[in-house]
């Protein structure tokens, strides 16, 4: 696969509004399935989210392979994405090569899950320009992460509540796959992760917490992503600003486990169980370090992560201690510029090659993990 012929192609081809969407010169078909999320209680969001529709009833795309297959692909995406663009090659490779469902799932308040205003460039740079008079001028402050970067500002809180919500939803979804009531997906008994940045961090908090059973058959691939939170360095203008970046570490470094100790504390109430405490020993290297290393052990053959060595959002370091050293992971370097937030850059010339066979070498290795 040309991966930047078919970053063309795909991103041209796709409509999140449209139910069907047959690719050309391929058997593989995107569906874009309807969902509600109705697994929180109104008293858990924060200032106005409950108001916000679009959070609640949305739809996610699923590369549908051409063939029969009982294989399904959960691909968990990275921090304040507003489209599908960038994965979308990365679920049509992950289809092909594996004979895949690939489901693409939003976070909570992410891509369609939020109002379009937020992605809007003149939108946001307005909004931006507006909220500089009261948080003045701050590093890294961008149309593109104004949104997240005040919401995180004005509610830390709303960083461990939007992973709650997703959770629960996947898991819902999860449900009605594994006891085949899903409307395309026939019932299959594992349900595998490809997950990117946050989106391992999401995935490794899922599986940990697993009671009811619903991964115990599941293998996940983590790109960019298996550290605890304390390694992560957030600030970015594609990611939040500094003084999010600062308010949200601070938070759940400082202040995080005696918030939830209070009496009737809403956060308390996603912490007190099992998905609460997996959190809680993924913030740091030394919280519930033995509850965190414990359970990774267990999941160690389940678990293949790759870190890049020019990563300055998750570096491979943070990446290899919290695994630790019987887990499977590599780090890997593309000769090319590159960032976390944009591995795979759209580039001309030779550069273009370089670019597509590294997608193609990091593909590969998760098809082969997940097939």
């Amino acid at each position: 696969m040309v991966y930047s012929i078919k970053y063309a192609e795909l991103t041209s081809a796709f409509d999140i509004e449209s139910r069907q969407i047959s690719l050309p010169c391929s058997g593989t078909q995107i569906l874009n399935m309807g969902f509600v999320s109705d697994t929180l209680s109104r008293d858990l969001y924060s200032g106005n989210d409950f108001s916000i529709a679009e959070n609640f009833e949305f739809s996610y795309p699923v590369f549908v392979p051409a063939g029969i297959s009982n294989k399904v692909i959960l691909l968990l995406h990275g921090l304040n994405e507003r489209s599908w663009n960038k994965y979308l090659a990365w679920a049509y490779y992950l289809s092909v090569s594996t004979g895949s469902y690939v489901i693409l799932f939003p976070i909570s308040f992410h891509i369609n899950r939020a109002p379009d205003s937020w992605k809007d460039p003149r939108s946001m740079l307005k909004y931006s320009r507006e909220q500089s008079v009261t948080r003045g001028l701050i590093r890294n402050s961008s149309f593109a992460n104004i949104a997240i970067s005040c919401r995180l500002s004005d509610d830390p809180g709303r960083f461990v509540k939007s992973g709650y919500q997703t959770i629960n939803d996947i898991k819902l979804l999860v449900n009605q796959i594994r006891t085949g009531k899903h409307p395309v997906i026939p019932a299959v008994k594992a349900v595998n992760i490809f997950s990117y940045s946050i989106g391992a961090f999401l995935a490794q908090i899922m599986i940990m917490s697993d009671d009811e059973g619903y991964f115990n058959d599941s293998k996940i691939f983590m790109f960019c992503g298996g550290s605890v939170f304390s390694s992560m360095y957030g600030e970015s203008r594609h990611i939040m600003d500094k003084l999010a970046y600062d308010k949200l570490y601070d938070y759940y470094e400082n202040l995080f486990e005696n918030d939830i100790r209070r009496r009737n504390s809403l956060l308390g109430r996603i912490a007190s169980g099992n998905m609460g405490m997996a959190f809680r020993s993924m913030i740091s290297f030394n919280r519930f370090r033995d509850v965190r290393e414990k359970v990774l052990k267990k999941l160690k053959d389940r678990i293949y992560a790759i870190a890049l060595a020019q990563d300055k959002v998750t570096p491979a370091t943070g990446v290899i201690e919290t695994l630790g050293n019987d887990s499977r992971f590599e780090v890997i370097d593309f000769q090319y510029d590159y960032t976390h937030e944009n591995p795979f850059p759209r580039l001309s010339g030779s550069a273009a090659y370089e670019v597509d066979r590294c997608f193609d070498r990091l593909m590969n290795k998760a098809a082969r993990f997940l097939e």
